[in-house]
């Protein structure tokens, strides 16, 4: 069926007849502006995508009628214009994808009808360590190491940028892939097959947020949503509440962007806004640059919201000058928001739409601050640091308790580094990395550390050489103004060269730490300390030994690398002493706003952004040497332990299956709040005692061998073991932290995996039971693909993060939530039950279903397929075999 808005499309200039746009203007829809504009982009897609099939005429007067129906939990269609992925969670995506034409092979299908329909970017970003530092030739050896351990991976990459269409790769070593999207990939507009629309984009990171900074709507989407939205399928999503979040003032001078996104996580996360837009509004707006505003939106996960929406405004355009962009495309980019009222003027009250609810921040009122020590949302303004560290040793165990002993607060363990004496004690920094897409890609913040960097070294201090301290640019535009500018050699100084340019340390690829700080650390049992200007900070994440990790700007890196220690008050005590025996205090060296911006106006300019990215896909020699197969169908090697064929498509028929009542399932594990995707599926080193290495031996493989469990995200043989595998698993089953569980029919406390394949030899099923939030973190769909293949048929939790669930919903593991006031506490449940789920014939959306326990006890939970889409992916086993037998048939 034709679209019944063609009556609205136009040329957007008479003088280009075949370049048209749907002008929503036209709709003489009194409703349209006083939407919030993060709504009015959803309804131009729909508008744009109406084919009465997918996306309906119904779908448009829902989105339309927002104001009315926003808290009615309505289901809309939304197709995005792009798809990201980055490498972690890209290698799975094609794995799946060649698995998938093997699979349609089978049914009589045509397989290379599994092909990008939707345009797909995949960074490379996600695979280089941290294994060498404080030398000048650390970033060549770490990108050397990093292509000895990935070369298979890489060149199975290389064959997917061949083997299907749509898809570009972006070689390692060109930046973080939400840096290289706001700097090159975002359009803004689209201007694609005759039409211009708004760009957009969904991702299989969750930082994917951070181009809603440009105005780019883009959240984060599992990886298996992700895949479908390539083939061609709209995202089912409820159409959200929208929290306008008003910003007043002007930051005060010695204020950084990483201080203000810190502040906002824990206010947004106190107003609640879970499954909810939050749209920047207010004049406040204006005093933000576009890099501030990308910092903002990139932390949107950490305070739980989907999407965190600057609209376009002049200084969005400005930016894409900025950046090299070409000047008419951006003319037609203003010119197509203004016709479409998508131009924004955040000085303009009238301009202000209709929200949920409007919460405010003046930015007179952000202090300097971090945030942890295991959490984003925790912020401690820099002046309480000292004191808050020194409560969180002796406070219970917990987000923010260590329970030392009071005794124990003041140890202190000598140890020699590289022949000279030094110490540690509870607080002592052991890795600083100015690391991280939230703020390498906002040059006040990497300037303001590259002139306090060179304020040190003028003043006469230094770093402790055991510091494992390292610079990870999101991509070459940041070392090329660091080095014109001149504040490169200091920052090498202080032994924050150039380690390699990706995610490295803010996903846990910080590489090893000294021996000698290892043993110091174990031998005291001591609370040692990670600063990074990252986004998350969970536990186990950064580094196994450093239990504290603090998220800080750039600069407050630095400061608390040269001060050794987070045991300190800037205000009272000093940084350091220099060779004169002047006290040295941080107020000493912090540059001022002005000093910063004189710099960034001289320095940052469009030149650096066109010569780095104009040649991003060939600069890489050793990617354009790899030898990559030409084949479309993949020809899998039995002997990788990198790819592997998933089993997700054995066995599967055409004919649908009917879903069954889930019998006297055990428990494998029970958790608290807050289990996130790293302790689901840990994305760090692999431990040699887990079951993961014993796999890797057991192919002939050496410890030094076994790389990440990220880089090894193609590979479901070492996954599932790796699945629930974080050495700071918390299971309510067993009294310690650590990867283990009970099971229950022989008593015995076995590895997580080990424990699984127990159970699944007899033919028990298996369920998790947690708490709230199950499932924060990162979007990583191993964290629902590794359960589904220990046997784990359903989660009961109190709630779920959004992307988790959807996962969930995607593999065919049922999520379901206790109803409200209810949790495994009141209920009386140990988990040492066993559970009967029923699951009845006729199933809708949100349904309360019956638990029966073998104890006789009964109780009510609700099944969190939210959607009438998501009832179809479950009665088809999942996402993917939905799109298999539509492929197929």
């Amino acid at each position: 069926m034709s679209n019944p808005f063609v009556r609205i499309v136009e040329p957007l200039d008479p003088k280009q007849p075949l370049k048209k746009f749907f002008n929503l203007s036209k709709l003489e829809d009194v409703r349209y502006a006083r939407l919030p504009f993060s709504i009015r982009v959803l309804l131009e897609a729909a508008i744009r995508n109406c084919d009465e099939f997918l996306v309906k005429k119904g779908d448009v007067e829902n989105i339309l009628n927002w104001k009315v129906v926003q808290h009615k939990n309505i289901e809309v269609p939304f197709k995005p214009a792009r798809v990201i992925l980055q490498d972690f969670t890209g290698v799975p995506a094609v794995v799946d994808f060649a698995a998938m034409r093997d699979a349609v092979k089978k049914l009589g299908g045509d397989p290379e009808k599994i092909n990008p329909i939707c345009p797909a970017d995949l960074v490379i970003d996600h695979s280089i360590q941290v294994d060498f530092n404080r030398r000048s030739d650390s970033l060549q050896k770490n990108q050397d190491l990093e292509f000895e351990r990935n070369k298979e991976r890489f060149e199975f990459l290389k064959w997917g940028s061949q083997a299907f269409k749509n898809m570009r790769i972006i070689p390692p070593g060109s930046g973080i892939i939400h840096q290289v999207n706001l700097e090159y990939l975002a359009r803004v507009v689209m201007d694609q097959d005759g039409y211009y629309y708004p760009d957009s984009v969904v991702g299989t990171d969750s930082h994917t947020t951070m181009i809603d900074g440009l105005g780019v709507l883009g959240w984060g989407v599992g990886g298996i949503e992700a895949e479908a939205v390539m083939l061609g399928q709209p995202i089912s999503m409820v159409l959200p509440e929208v929290v306008g979040y008003k910003l007043l003032g002007n930051p005060q001078p010695l204020v950084t962007s990483t201080d203000i996104v810190l502040t906002i996580t824990k206010h947004l996360r106190q107003v609640g806004v879970v499954g909810k837009f939050v749209e920047f509004f207010g004049p406040g707006v204006a005093q933000l640059s576009i890099a501030d505003r990308a910092t903002i939106a990139n932390m949107c996960p950490e305070y739980g919201a989907t999407a965190a929406y600057f609209p376009v405004d002049d200084i969005s355009i400005g930016y894409l000058i900025q950046t090299g962009r070409d000047k008419e495309k951006v003319m037609c980019t203003k010119k197509y928001l203004e016709a479409v009222g998508m131009l924004r003027d955040f000085k303009n009250s009238s301009q202000d739409p209709d929200f949920t609810q409007v919460v405010e921040l003046d930015l007179h009122t952000v202090v300097p601050c971090c945030s942890g020590p295991k959490r984003p949302q925790d912020k401690v303004a820099v002046s309480d640091m000292k004191k808050d560290f020194e409560t969180c040793l002796g406070a219970k165990q917990g987000f923010k308790g260590f329970q030392i002993a009071p005794d124990r607060h003041n140890t202190i363990v000598k140890f020699n580094f590289e022949g000279c004496d030094f110490e540690l004690a509870h607080g002592s920094v052991v890795i600083a990395a100015i690391t991280s897409c939230t703020n390498t890609s906002n040059p006040s913040v990497m300037l303001g550390a590259g002139l306090l960097a060179k304020k040190a070294v003028e003043a006469g201090l230094t770093v402790k050489p055991y510091i494992k301290t390292s610079l990870s640019p999101g991509s070459g535009v940041v070392t090329y103004y660091l080095r014109e500018s001149g504040v490169m050699s200091y920052l090498s100084q202080l032994g924050f060269d150039v380690v390699g340019y990706g995610c490295m340390t803010c996903i846990g690829n910080s590489g090893p730490l000294p021996e000698s700080v290892v043993a110091a650390i174990t031998q005291g049992d001591l609370v040692a300390v990670g600063v990074l200007s990252g986004n998350r900070n969970f536990e186990g994440r950064v580094h196994p030994n450093t239990r504290a990790n603090y998220l800080a700007s750039p600069p407050l890196v630095i400061a608390y690398a040269i001060a050794g220690t987070i045991r300190i008050d800037f205000e009272k005590e000093p940084l350091g002493i220099n060779a004169s025996g002047k006290k040295i205090f941080l107020k000493d060296i912090w540059p001022t706003r002005n000093e910063i911006q004189v710099v960034e106006r001289q320095f940052v300019i469009p030149g650096m952004f066109k010569e780095v990215y104009q040649k991003i896909e060939t600069v890489n020699e050793s990617w354009n040497a790899l030898d990559a197969p030409s084949d479309k169908l993949y020809t899998w090697n039995p002997k990788s332990t990198y790819i592997k064929s998933p089993p997700f498509f054995d066995g599967l028929t055409l004919a649908l299956q009917t879903p069954k009542t889930i019998e006297d399932a055990y428990v494998l594990l029970s958790f608290g709040d807050s289990v996130t995707t790293d302790h689901i599926s840990p994305a760090g080193n692999i431990a040699r005692n887990s079951p993961a290495a014993r796999y890797l031996m057991s192919r002939g493989l050496t410890p030094r061998e076994f790389n990440s469990y990220g880089s090894r995200r193609g590979n479901d043989a070492v996954m599932a073991r790796g699945t629930f595998a974080n050495i700071r698993l918390v299971n309510k089953f067993i009294d310690k932290q650590g990867p283990q569980t009970v099971h229950f029919p022989s008593g015995e406390t076995l590895d997580v995996f080990d424990a699984a394949e127990r159970y699944k030899q007899a033919g028990h099923s298996l369920i998790v039971l947690a708490g709230k939030e199950y499932g924060a973190g990162s979007s990583r769909d191993w964290a629902a693909k590794g359960p589904f293949l220990l046997g784990v048929k359903a989660v009961l939790a109190e709630s779920y993060e959004r992307i988790h669930r959807s996962n969930l919903v995607g593999m065919g593991v049922i999520p379901l939530q206790y109803l409200p006031g209810e949790d495994a506490e009141s209920l009386g449940l140990t988990g040492r039950e066993r559970y009967t789920i029923i699951i009845p014939e006729k199933l809708k959306p949100q349904m309360n279903i019956q638990i029966k326990l073998d104890t006789g006890k009964t109780f009510h939970a609700v099944m969190r397929f939210d959607t009438d889409v998501e009832l179809t992916y479950f009665h088809n086993g999942g996402i993917l075999n939905y799109m298999i037998r539509k492929m197929a048939s």
